[in-house]
């Protein structure tokens, strides 16, 4: 009996590792009220790929949440995630004392953004969850007015939200910051129906110590250089604050609730941070992107070059390290798939993961339609399309148009928002015109000419830079 035991905690265990090729544990809308904590939080939020973040909104508290909205644009934007929506709660009274450290304090590129046209925050929550079918956690990483307003006016909130994950001392601090945003918004939340997660912070002990920040600096991913940038600012080092941890404890908290101490109030439950080494660990992992396992049947890529033909063993520490591992994994797949290396073929991995980093999204999360044809050399766009966005003809997610004119692009649908990506026309031209030329002098089935298209294939894979090649339009 022990040992039938053991077998079925061993199958179970697998099916947790492996119960979903691609789906995240957990999606998430986030509200934020602009505080110092806030950017690392949502950072990690966003660099894990174990959690999909639906949208952001924004409440007064360390900010008004003006201000407030342009710091989380200008986030979402330094990570070309500008397809991720953000809302504005303008209903809460609460005078923000606009934090000096928190208002100095740089997100990203804030010229030419201003919050006029910004949606209303129940307005957005009710159309995400009237899209998004999976249970939602909702993260509250400051007051609870938000949540108050969209348990009164969302219909749906109720029933979709299965959990309020908020970042607070709890109940029984009502002189906290978050506590005092909105009293009796916060009291009628903690009376609602919906458990609330009440998560809290370390107060004044420093969990960005010395060998925590050398790692952080070490993790080749954009999340954690804005981390390690945001460390680097003097108006940040010079602030102690700065190096203890509050709401980011709600994102480690997300994904590993183990490492928390809880004790269970009514129906709500108060986490406290138990392990803080483990904690410094784990939000290097989510940071590093290695919350969950990326592929189906190896465990790791291999990036090291000697294991790449001759050719492009000079590049590919170049390639991945300056557009990332997800574009490189695509293209060496990509082009084990189209049986040659292709110009048109890595232009569809350079656009499929673009169009991913837009919506911030994994892999077999939109729709795609491409415009490319089915004639080389454009349609070769289509394998680089279904296998960096996850589109397949299998999945019934890629249709490909025929009886328009082919051109280099393709329309991305995603939870009721779509894009439209077209190769720049100058760059389209000129790829075309060097196969034209390649063609002119060398016949398709010579060995010459497909020595010749790999060469120019390899050329172009490292110098495409896929945030300035295409043109990105929403389409209504």
């Amino acid at each position: 009996m022990k040992r039938i035991l053991i077998i079925i905690i061993g199958l179970v265990i697998n099916l947790t590792l492996f119960s979903h090729p691609w789906k995240p544990n957990h999606y998430v809308i986030i509200d934020t009220d602009g505080g110092i904590d806030d950017i690392r939080a949502i950072t990690m939020l966003l660099a894990s790929p174990d959690v999909r973040v639906l949208a952001i909104t924004v409440s007064p508290g360390a900010l008004n949440a003006d201000i407030a909205y342009i710091k989380v644009k200008s986030l979402l934007n330094s990570f070309y995630h500008e397809g991720v929506p953000v809302g504005i709660n303008r209903t809460c009274n609460f005078k923000s004392p606009d934090f000096q450290v928190a208002l100095n304090a740089r997100w990203g590129e804030e010229s030419g953004l201003d919050d006029k046209n910004a949606a209303d925050c129940i307005s957005l929550i009710k159309e995400i969850l009237s899209t998004e079918k999976t249970k939602v956690s909702f993260i509250c990483l400051g007051g609870m007015s938000t949540v108050s307003l969209a348990m009164k006016g969302v219909p749906l909130f109720k029933q979709q939200v299965k959990e309020i994950i908020w970042s607070s001392a709890g109940p029984n601090d009502k002189n906290g910051f978050n506590y005092k945003i909105d009293i009796p918004a916060t009291e009628k939340v903690l009376k609602g129906d919906i458990p609330v997660r009440m998560v809290k912070g370390l107060g004044q002990e420093i969990f960005y110590n010395e060998s925590t920040l050398k790692a952080i600096s070490l993790i080749p991913t954009i999340y954690a250089d804005r981390i390690s940038g945001f460390f680097r600012s003097e108006i940040v080092t010079n602030h102690e604050f700065s190096f203890s941890a509050t709401d980011e404890m709600v994102a480690l908290y997300l994904h590993y609730p183990q490492l928390f101490q809880h004790d269970t109030i009514a129906d709500d439950f108060e986490y406290s941070p138990a392990n803080i080494a483990s904690l410094r660990e784990n939000m290097i992992k989510i940071l590093a992107g290695q919350t969950v396992a990326k592929n189906q049947t190896i465990k790791e890529f291999p990036v090291d070059p000697s294991f790449y033909f001759a050719d492009i063993e000079p590049f590919v520490t170049e390639i991945s390290k300056k557009f990332g591992m997800d574009e490189w994994i695509s293209s060496v797949i990509t082009n084990e798939l189209h049986r040659h290396l292709g110009v048109f073929s890595i232009v569809g991995v350079k656009m499929g993961i673009r169009a991913r980093e837009y919506f911030d999204t994994g892999v077999d999360e939109f729709s795609t339609i491409s415009f490319a044809g089915s004639d080389p050399p454009l349609s070769c766009i289509n394998d680089g399309l279904q296998v960096s966005t996850g589109s397949t003809p299998g999945h019934g997610l890629l249709t490909v148009i025929n009886d328009t004119l082919t051109v280099p692009s393709a329309e991305f649908n995603y939870m009721n928002r779509k894009i439209r990506l077209t190769l720049k026309p100058q760059v389209a031209e000129k790829i075309i015109a060097e196969l034209k030329e390649i063609n002119f002098v060398n016949d398709l089935d010579s060995n010459i000419y497909w020595e010749l298209v790999r060469k120019n294939s390899i050329k172009y894979w490292r110098d495409l830079d896929r945030h300035d090649i295409f043109i990105i339009e929403e389409i209504q």
